[in-house]
């Protein structure tokens, strides 16, 4: 009967942490009287090697808890902190947008974030191990796994970008500052000519870098006519993976200590952007801007749909990295605490980087005498555009380049890295024979990811990025999350939940984190997969749009991961079906037997 099958397939019984353990006997030679030997025997228990709750060997753990916080919090600030939040935040009510934000941050970022940290740590398994507890939703482990390296494949080229216009900081004069060079074209105009309605076609020396010395969008005509990829990208983003590769090929004794500079080096920088950025022209304006609180736009859903979808995505939760982070953490480390502290750390960061950001677009907004509007967006185009060209305006842009794109080097590397840990520690758990291969398995993961981001490297590869970019990791990461927290709240129950990390931490969590878990969490989740889907616009680059087969193979890869959900149950329930049919016959013969 299904109710049968079900039982098994939904969650084992855990075994009772009162249960005694082996016992060895121990012959001990008392003494000897008249050529008799006596001898006294006791039942002892052995010398306790460290083990988790399923009695296996302790896995290899962190050097440091501050290794394993870094790497958190390095993994959970990256690039859209910078490039993604100040903008956000700007748009939509200023001060405002933070009552949204901090609404869905305290009844679903932190929750979630806290169930992963637990649920990693408790286990000791990467993203797909972890269903043990409940394996008809091992499927769920498999899809974030694949949600990792698809991401891996395209934010590795933004890390290569940042590394191009590293090199090109170590010059005299920056690259970006006029219009005099071979990549230019005749659109090319500096901002102070770009007064009139009739020069809405003009670009500056900054964008044409980007697009046109960099990208070499200009050779393309669409993403069915990609070219080669492009050496200079391309070297960068091997340097970008050899790096990736040092750092993890050792698991968490060597990726503990690159997050040290990684993780620490965005905010030093930010801290000296941020000192340099108040002291120009303009910058108070544009720190007014950021901040100018207007309630009215809390009246629009919108607001509240951007601030939802942000959380999701700035704290990371979905990836199968803060499961893979944990589990390399000591058994009775206190992951409530970590997850309060790092998640508050990550949404800190992003409010600190608005006053960095629009300092600079306040200045570039005086300098051009154009509205801030103007000047402020999100995505490549602030890091990539605008905040170069605000930066090359200053004397010794040079130095401040380098400090720039060093910061947003870090930021992506350890972001990067906690996506590669995800993959190579979900696997590797899963499949037991890789753990002897560790570093074969890691060069195997980044050398495929190696030869995937060519796509993204070509003339055309802009492309490419921004089909990725809009597949891999957006609905399908909110599906991801919302089973995986429908199959922690209500097949293998909140209560049971609740007992792993009293087990762990020696406290039971609050009524309100299983309220979240249980009810407010999942329909959140719920509500972001449907708005998600209701909201759906296809992609696009500037005025290109997407040919309709290019939209189906995104469609795909999204769907490639979702599809591991049912996937994996169906085959789970058929081969228990099949397991209790062969035991029902093998009970048959005995008896005719």
């Amino acid at each position: 009967p299904f109710c049968t099958v079900m039982s098994s397939v939904v969650a084992p019984e855990k075994p009772t942490s009162n249960t005694m353990g082996p016992k060895e006997v121990e012959l001990i030679l008392v003494k000897e009287q008249n050529g008799v030997q006596f001898t006294s025997t006791t039942l002892v228990t052995p010398t306790p090697t460290q083990t988790n709750p399923s009695g296996e060997e302790e896995r290899e753990t962190w050097g440091k808890k501050i290794d394993f916080l870094l790497s958190v919090i390095g993994f959970a600030v990256d690039l859209a902190n910078v490039w993604r939040f100040p903008y956000l935040c700007y748009k939509n009510g200023g001060g405002a947008f933070l009552v949204p934000y901090l609404f869905f941050m305290v009844i679903a970022g932190m929750p979630l974030f806290y169930m992963e940290l637990a649920l990693g740590q408790y286990n000791r398994e990467g993203a797909a191990g972890v269903w043990k507890i409940c394996p008809i939703f091992k499927g769920v482990g498999f899809t974030v796994i694949l949600i990792s390296l698809y991401v891996g494949f395209y934010y590795n080229v933004i890390i290569s970008w940042a590394m191009f216009y590293l090199f090109s900081s170590f010059t005299g004069e920056l690259p970006w500052v006029h219009c005099n060079n071979t990549w230019n074209s005749p659109n090319c105009s500096d901002w102070a000519d770009n007064g009139s309605v009739s020069d809405i076609y003009k670009a500056t020396p900054a964008q044409e870098y980007f697009e046109r010395a960099v990208l070499h969008i200009q050779d393309s005509n669409g993403i069915d006519n990609l070219g080669r990829p492009r050496w200079q990208l391309t070297s960068c983003l091997a340097v970008v993976i050899v790096l990736l590769y040092f750092s993890l090929w050792k698991g968490v004794k060597t990726s503990g200590k690159v997050v040290w500079i990684t993780a620490t080096m965005p905010y030093v920088v930010l801290t000296v952007l941020l000192l340099r950025g108040v002291t120009l022209p303009g910058a108070i304006d544009g720190i007014k801007a950021y901040l100018s609180v207007d309630f009215l736009r809390l009246c629009d859903a919108k607001v509240w749909i951007e601030a939802a979808t942000q959380i999701c995505f700035s704290l990371g939760v979905g990836f199968g990295v803060l499961i893979a982070f944990s589990s390399y953490n000591k058994f009775s480390n206190n992951c409530y605490r970590d997850a309060i502290i790092t998640s508050s750390i990550n949404s800190l960061t992003s409010f600190f980087s608005g006053f960095v950001v629009f300092s600079f677009l306040g200045y570039m907004s005086q300098k051009h005498n154009v509205a801030l509007d103007k000047v402020a967006r999100d995505g490549a185009g602030l890091v990539f555009v605008i905040y170069p060209e605000a930066i090359a305006t200053l004397p010794g842009s040079s130095i401040w380049a380098v400090i720039f794109f060093i910061m947003l080097l870090t930021l992506g590397i350890d972001s990067a890295m906690g996506g590669m840990e995800s993959v190579i520690t979900g696997l590797i758990d899963e499949f037991k024979f890789l753990h002897k291969h560790r570093e074969l398995f890691t060069l195997f993961i980044v050398v495929s990811t190696f030869l995937i981001s060519l796509f993204c490297v070509t003339n055309g590869g802009m492309y490419v990025f921004t089909l990725l970019d809009h597949f891999a990791a957006g609905t399908s990461i909110l599906f991801g999350v919302l089973i995986e927290a429908i199959g922690i709240a209500w097949f293998y129950g909140v209560d049971r939940f609740s007992d792993d990390i009293e087990e762990m931490i020696g406290h039971r969590p609050g009524r309100y984190w299983r309220l979240c878990w249980k009810f407010v969490s999942p329909c959140f989740l719920l509500f972001m997969v449907v708005v998600s889907f209701a909201t759906f616009n296809p992609p696009n680059y500037g005025s290109y749009m997407f040919p309709a087969w290019a939209n189906m193979l995104g469609w795909c890869l999204a769907m490639s991961s979702m599809t591991m959900v049912p996937l994996y149950a169906i085959y789970k329930l058929c081969t228990l079906e099949w397991e209790r049919k062969k035991e029902r016959e093998c009970e048959r013969e005995k008896e005719r037997g």
